[in-house]
């Protein structure tokens, strides 16, 4: 049963994405920007409407009082794509992923997210890479947009973890922004690179903000994975059960 639901939510990916996608790319001849973000919130609620309702992924969200009204780097666990699809609708501000630009060669997809204003980055050259995170992050930021990284770099399976790399509080030392760390546990439902998903809720827990004043980038982001690493374990003990503390 979990397969065919599987199948069917990987359909109605394709089926909705296709469109939709379409659209962005002409939109984006006459419209750019927070417009043209907006717009593509259609495709993410159905997206994340489909998980739900499809594949039986809910949410529980705890700590939205901890995100400050101002410049945010928002730096995060990434289990899955259910977290890629559902923050930009748990956040009350527009969002700019930094992400590898591999991304941008996707059919459809990769297509319209090259025509948002997000930062894409070529990790082999990290130097240059960071160099564009600061330049575009900071522009962003001044809009009144949040910054989102995975400071792991990539998706980690359930009850594991990545290292955690600096960029994120380096581009926050740069800009003044705050660091906001969050823990996810959306593996229990959306397994890293499987296909099957798993009916079941997805706990989605916001720390407190992190003011980069007077910091060093190692260990504020050494603060970030204390964080992030001891709430994963509280949320999702079992998957930790073997894991050394």
């Amino acid at each position: 049963m979990r397969f065919f639901r599987s199948l069917l939510y990987m359909a109605w990916l394709i089926v909705t994405v296709v469109p939709y996608a379409v659209i962005v790319v002409i939109l984006s001849i006459f419209i750019r920007g927070t417009r043209l973000y907006r717009f593509t919130l259609g495709w993410v609620h159905l997206s994340v409407w489909g998980a739900r309702v499809i594949c039986g992924i809910r949410s529980h969200i705890t700590g939205m009082e901890n995100l400050p009204d101002g410049p945010v780097i928002l730096l995060s666990k990434h289990q899955s794509a259910w977290e890629t699809l559902a923050f930009p609708l748990i956040m009350p501000r527009p969002l700019a992923y930094v992400f590898k630009r591999e991304l941008l060669y996707v059919p459809f997809f990769g297509w319209a997210l090259g025509r948002l204003d997000m930062v894409h980055i070529d990790r082999s050259k990290r130097a240059e890479a960071f160099g564009r995170v600061e330049k575009q992050g900071g522009r962003i930021l001044k809009q009144g947009n949040w910054i989102i990284m995975f400071p792991e770099g990539t998706r980690t399976a359930r009850g594991e973890q990545g290292v955690y790399k600096t960029g994120g509080t380096r581009l926050a030392i740069a800009t003044g922004a705050w660091v906001v760390p969050i823990a996810v546990t959306s593996a229990r439902c959306w397994p890293r690179q499987a296909f099957i998903k798993t009916p079941g809720v997805v706990e989605v827990s916001i720390g407190k903000p992190i003011s980069p004043e007077g910091r060093k980038p190692a260990e504020m982001m050494a603060e970030v994975e204390r964080w992030i690493e001891a709430e994963m374990r509280r949320l999702d003990p079992q998957a930790y059960a073997h894991a050394p503390r």
